[in-house]
């Protein structure tokens, strides 16, 4: 019985096919060029509970925006549109922010002609 299950396993190892390398060897070539850009996936703007305004920058982390107004908020938005084209817009909101905030924000997204909108929200497991 060993015997016949000593030859099975010889048998298994010699008909398995391993890897094999690449019988040519060929040196690919190197292409010289501009840097692609890096282009934000999605601008993401975070709403918090007392109505701060952040932006995610190119590092993908949410900024404070210096001045909290509406015209810094569309000054912000327009660089961010002029440099990656069309890209979606997300909103971030806490549950309690201020409807004002939010409403602000979609107004100036829409003015500074953003056309993909969309809503972020924590999905929470139940208990």
């Amino acid at each position: 019985m060993i015997d016949v299950v000593f030859l099975l396993l010889i048998f298994f190892m010699v008909s398995t096919t391993f890897n094999k390398e690449s019988e040519l060897k060929i040196n690919l070539p190197e292409a010289t060029g501009a840097e692609a850009e890096t282009i934000p996936k999605s601008v993401i703007l975070t709403i918090d509970a007392d109505g701060t305004y952040y932006l995610n920058g190119e590092d993908n982390l949410p900024h404070e925006l210096v001045s909290q107004t509406a015209e810094s908020l569309k000054q912000e938005l327009v660089k961010i549109k002029n440099s990656a084209g069309e890209i979606p817009f997300v909103l971030k909101a806490d549950e309690t922010t201020p409807y004002k905030f939010i409403m602000t924000a979609l107004d100036v997204a829409g003015q500074v002609g953003f056309s993909h909108l969309n809503f972020s929200h924590n999905i929470q497991q139940k208990k």
